[in-house]
């Protein structure tokens, strides 16, 4: 069967230059080449990869964290500007489809950041623009809130593309919003490690079993291709946080580690996994095996109620302002006296 896209997918299970804008976006442009040269359509980045996911909010009281803070704001994105122009000017030169988590900075403001993802079209044009609904437990130390003018499915040359942002992945309405819109692959993205508790205690986080559930649960109900890239935690960035405290390296080392993978339309895994080293795992994905799990359960199609759940979504960005202008009346342009009885006199009918 041809009737959909067939294409190889590239999923980067990669660390970034932790902390640092330039070298990451040079180390990004780097992978898509290699992932291109390997015959992938979509290479797809981890969770805030650009400069680097903030797990420090998790070791340490939000008083102790100020220099990775400031480290984090000062490497972050600026949309539009030159790490972006680098990222797109690449992927329309290589003529492939770019998902890359960021952290993204405020025009309007020198501290204030959004965990963003965007999408890139293979002739380098933002495809979307997504900023995380809602930070998630210690994330909201680093994050404000997104909005919904992300939510959105892009309809490109290899498919339906939608993504969302870790905990995301358990809104049932955020997904049932990508699933409405006709998605064919799912995006996920990911940190390398989430840690909660003290693993001398008991009862971590575990992001693996937590990948497989959400993955698994997303792919099965909207009978999607779900890619999902995590991030990996090298050397440099566990020797930048034991710098700081060293009774933390028992928790980055002790903590359940991210995996990437790709989940088919039945909920199973499709391919091999990545989780202990660097790499990029490669898929083919053929969109023309979603076709027949929706015979069993459509739930956008004929699956469903449409006369008994509503669901309605705000797609607006959200901005910190927003202004009105009216042009005042010169003298010259000023009605005459018997104009203004006029007007008066409509107005009163």
């Amino acid at each position: 069967m041809s009737g959909y896209p067939v294409f190889k997918a590239a999923i980067a299970h990669v660390a970034p230059v932790f902390l640092d804008r330039d070298a990451t976006v040079k180390k990004t442009c780097d992978l898509i080449r290699e992932a291109a040269r390997n015959g992938a359509q979509l290479v797809v980045f981890p969770e805030a990869y650009i400069p680097a996911f903030p797990v420090w909010s998790a070791l340490w009281a939000p008083i102790y964290n100020h220099q990775f803070f400031c480290q984090l704001a000062e490497n972050s994105l600026v949309l539009p500007g030159e790490a972006l122009s680098r990222l797109c000017e690449e992927a329309q030169h290589r003529e492939i489809f770019v998902s890359v988590g960021i952290n993204e900075r405020s025009d309007a403001s020198v501290g204030c950041l959004w965990n963003t993802n965007l999408l890139i079209g293979d002739d380098g044009t933002v495809l979307n623009h997504h900023r995380k609904l809602v930070p998630t437990f210690y994330e909201k130390l680093i994050w404000a809130n997104g909005d919904g003018a992300g939510l959105k499915v892009c309809d490109t040359r290899i498919g339906r593309l939608g993504a969302l942002i870790c905990g995301e992945n358990t809104n049932p309405l955020a997904r049932y919003t990508l699933m409405a819109q006709g998605e064919q692959v799912h995006i996920s993205s990911y940190p390398p490690l989430w840690p909660t508790r003290d693993p001398r205690d008991g009862g971590n986080y575990d992001l693996e079993s937590a990948i497989r559930i959400r993955a698994g649960a997303h792919s099965f109900e909207a009978k999607v291709f779900n890619v999902v890239a995590s991030g990996f935690m090298d050397t440099k960035m566990r020797t930048k946080l034991i710098e700081v405290d060293a009774s933390v390296a028992e928790v980055l080392d002790r903590t359940p580690r991210a995996i990437s993978l790709v989940i088919g339309p039945s909920g199973e895994p499709v391919s091999s996994i990545l989780q202990e080293a660097e790499g990029i795992l490669y898929q083919d994905i053929d969109i023309n095996q979603c076709v027949e799990p929706k015979q069993f359960h459509d739930v956008v199609g004929y699956y469903n109620r449409f006369d008994i759940f509503e669901l309605k979504v705000n797609r607006t960005r959200l901005k910190p302002i927003s202004f009105s202008e009216t042009t005042t009346e010169t003298p010259a342009e000023a009605p005459s006296g018997e104009a203004k009885v006029a007007r008066l006199a409509a107005t009163v009918k």
